[in-house]
């Protein structure tokens, strides 16, 4: 906990998805504020819809007064504040409360889902840095993807990632299956250049996206490196097989 003698910045900003796991955090945000206010902190909650309530926020805040900014949802949630907070020069430490499908980013600091145990490390005052990965004018923490069957996620029905979770997005997923076409992609790098055809590409910073939790498993988000998957064009009778081997995480090489 901290001493309030020693803490001059004594607000914390509250992103918070209301829908996100069933509209957990709105269901606990009374906890939540409680919690904070006994350890001398005031929260200003933020009620997530668009990306431009954030970002107006973000634009007139005295960044002197805050001590975090707490993101609590799913990926998605996590996305468009890291997108605010860089677009509008926040540099004030950012805790992670997952509440989403897959919580993918969440997954590789094995963040729990009890609601006390996610506001003792937020309250916790201990931070590492992460690499920040931007495609155009987007960043991103964890993925960034191309190709076929990227839009996963957008095209599953929200109620029934509430009910199915994961499961939801492989089910969805297979039933785009047919409609993989190959789309031809140049690769321009210190390390590797080429040509090729393929179904889609992802470029991770963190180990799981869209509930693969071993897709990348020797990701670092500190390394200052950003790991790059290309999956060819191929039989499709061989696509099964290759989902297989990445749920078992046996696909690095």
């Amino acid at each position: 906990m901290y001493d309030n003698n020693e803490v001059s910045r004594k607000k914390v900003l509250l992103f918070y998805n209301p829908h996100s796991g069933n509209g957990m955090f709105k269901n606990n945000l009374d906890l939540i504020i409680g919690k904070f206010q006994s350890a001398g902190f005031v929260v200003v909650p933020v009620r997530a819809a668009q990306g431009e309530v954030l970002d107006n926020i973000f634009q007139f805040i005295d960044q002197s007064q805050y001590n975090q900014v707490i993101a609590a949802g799913g990926d998605g949630t996590i996305n468009i504040c890291v997108n605010s907070m860089l677009k509008n020069n926040i540099e004030l430490p950012l805790t992670i409360m997952p509440a989403g499908t897959a919580n993918d980013f969440a997954y590789y600091f094995d963040l729990p889902h009890d609601i006390n145990e996610m506001l003792d490390i937020a309250l916790g005052g201990n931070f590492t840095y992460a690499d920040v990965g931007k495609v155009n004018n987007k960043y991103f923490i964890n993925v960034a993807a191309m190709g076929m069957l990227v839009d996963v996620s957008q095209k599953t029905d929200p109620n029934l990632k509430n009910t199915l979770g994961v499961i939801s997005y492989y089910l969805k997923g297979l039933t785009e299956i047919t409609n993989l076409r190959p789309i031809p992609v140049k690769l321009t790098s210190n390390e590797f250049s080429a040509e090729e055809k393929m179904y889609f590409m992802i470029v991770m910073n963190g180990r799981s996206a869209g509930g693969f939790k071993k897709i990348s498993p020797n990701s670092e988000i500190n390394d200052g490196l950003l790991d790059v998957m290309l999956f060819k064009e191929m039989p499709i009778l061989e696509f099964g097989p290759l989902l297989l081997s990445i749920l078992q995480g046996n696909h690095q090489e």
